[in-house]
């Protein structure tokens, strides 16, 4: 009969203990509780000024184009001044932030547009870039250039591609954020 009251009141004892712990512990709760950390700066919305660190590479790694150790890349944030796939994967980042995105061509430069291949009499085209994967840039009818490359040589025509040399591809972008300025308010 001891034994079994001995054994009560230990578990008696025990529960006692737990409980005023669980009280203790909710009392200190407040004070414990992790103060919030201020993040870096406004997030990348619409009309943000952001300043990027950037690398792109196609589908097997090769490097495209980088402006790492260079002047950052200065956007603002819902003009159409990237492609859409890269603009919709910013937003939110803040300044220090990184991010490894895989842009598919859709949200890229497009699929190849086969109304872009346009054929012109040789004699359009000077000599010395009549070679397949020739450079050529032109002034289009609002004075912007037009960009096209040689794709095939004909007898009597030049075939030229002017789809965006990136067109028909997956893109990968390594960037960071190196600052962000909020939008304006107008």
């Amino acid at each position: 009969m001891k034994r079994i009251r001995y054994a009560s009141m230990l578990a008696t004892a025990a529960g006692m203990i737990l409980a005023l712990a669980a009280c203790q512990g909710l009392r200190e709760t407040p004070d414990k509780t992790p103060t919030p950390v201020a993040l870096d700066g406004p997030g990348i919305q619409n009309g943000s000024t952001v300043q990027l660190e950037y690398k792109l590479t196609d589908e097997k790694g090769t490097i495209l184009d980088t402006n790492e150790g260079k002047e950052p890349l200065v956007y603002t944030h819902g003009q159409g001044q990237i492609i859409p796939g890269l603009e919709k994967a910013l937003i939110g980042l803040r300044t220090g932030d990184a991010k490894h995105v895989v842009i598919p061509l859709e949200e890229a430069y497009g699929p190849i547009r086969p109304e872009a291949f346009v054929e012109i009499p040789k004699e359009r085209i000077p000599e010395k870039l009549q070679t397949v994967g020739a450079h050529l840039v032109a002034q289009g009818k609002g004075g912007q250039p037009l960009h096209a490359f040689v794709k095939e040589i004909k007898e009597q025509t030049i075939v030229l591609d002017t789809n965006h040399p990136l067109a028909g591809k997956a893109l990968t972008f390594d960037v960071k954020v190196v600052g962000v300025e909020a939008a304006q308010e107008k």
